[in-house]
């Protein structure tokens, strides 16, 4: 039998023991769409489907040796980056990403838990805008993240576009604007390309208690696509398609007694093999 490899997608994250967001909630989704799942922890929440009760730090140094020694051997077609809750463990990872080649980044800036809770300190924010998101090829912020990065309230679609047009101003290269909080009856996400055109993309919205880890899924499925060779746009409207999907096929499942999390797996792909010459 010939040997083979396959895409490999790094996840760069908190945990979540629930098993809907994090860490936990990437491996799933890189897995079910047919790629090769690694990952670094940068902090341990302890968390279920009703919210965070605690954050135990992980050290600097056990994160950048975590990421090198997958990068020496396991390098990445995409990384994905989420949880991030100290301004050393930005620095950190930032530092330690620029000895390897440059691969696409995707950064999923999370400060706000689906329950409310803040998840980083607000000093944070400083070095996520210097060190992060220069360095990402994507950023995916929510409304609530939005307004942390912007200083503004985010009420409207217009304020979606001049929020995601002073985001740009930061020094990032393409924003994904996820209008999931917005109310009304259809969800309107925007996605600014490098260079100024803005593309809008519109899903059904329907009611559900079951969207636990959503933003963690979205970043995760736009890397394991970029990964696959996939364009950022095509990923961007995949990613979305993969993350409304996974929501529908879990509305009514009860999972915890809070915010229940996404099926992962309602359609789950092969693993995608690539024969070595």
């Amino acid at each position: 039998m010939k040997k083979y490899t396959c895409p490999s997608i790094l996840s760069i994250a908190g945990f979540d023991g629930s098993g809907g967001a994090g860490i936990q909630a990437d491996i799933k989704t890189i897995s079910a769409l047919g790629c090769f799942a690694t990952s670094v922890l940068t902090a341990l929440p302890v968390q279920n489907t009703q919210g965070v009760r605690k954050v135990y730090p992980i050290s600097e140094e056990a994160v950048a040796e975590q990421i090198e020694t997958l990068l020496d051997d396991i390098f990445p077609q995409a990384i994905k980056i989420g949880m991030v809750h100290t301004p050393r463990i930005v620095e950190v990872i930032a530092q330690t990403l620029a000895k390897y080649k440059k691969v696409p980044l995707i950064f999923d800036p999370v400060m706000v838990a689906t329950s409310g809770h803040m998840l980083i300190k607000e000093d944070t924010l400083v070095s996520i805008v210097q060190y992060l998101l220069p360095l990402a090829d994507l950023i995916t912020p929510n409304l609530d993240e939005a307004e942390v990065l912007t200083g503004m309230k985010i009420k409207s679609i217009e304020d979606m576009r001049v929020g995601g047009e002073l985001i740009a101003k930061q020094g990032c290269k393409n924003i994904l604007l996820k209008g999931g909080h917005l109310e009304g009856p259809r969800i309107t996400s925007l996605f600014f390309e490098e260079g100024g055109k803005v593309y809008t993309f519109e899903t059904e919205k329907f009611q559900t208690n079951n969207t636990h880890g959503s933003g963690c899924t979205l970043s995760a499925a736009i890397a394991a696509y970029v990964g696959q060779g996939k364009s950022l746009l095509e990923a961007v409207d995949r990613g979305q398609k993969y993350v409304f999907e996974a929501i529908r096929e879990c509305k009514e499942m009860l999972i915890g007694k809070g915010n229940g999390p996404l099926n992962h797996f309602f359609n789950p792909q092969k693993l995608i093999k690539s024969p070595i010459d």
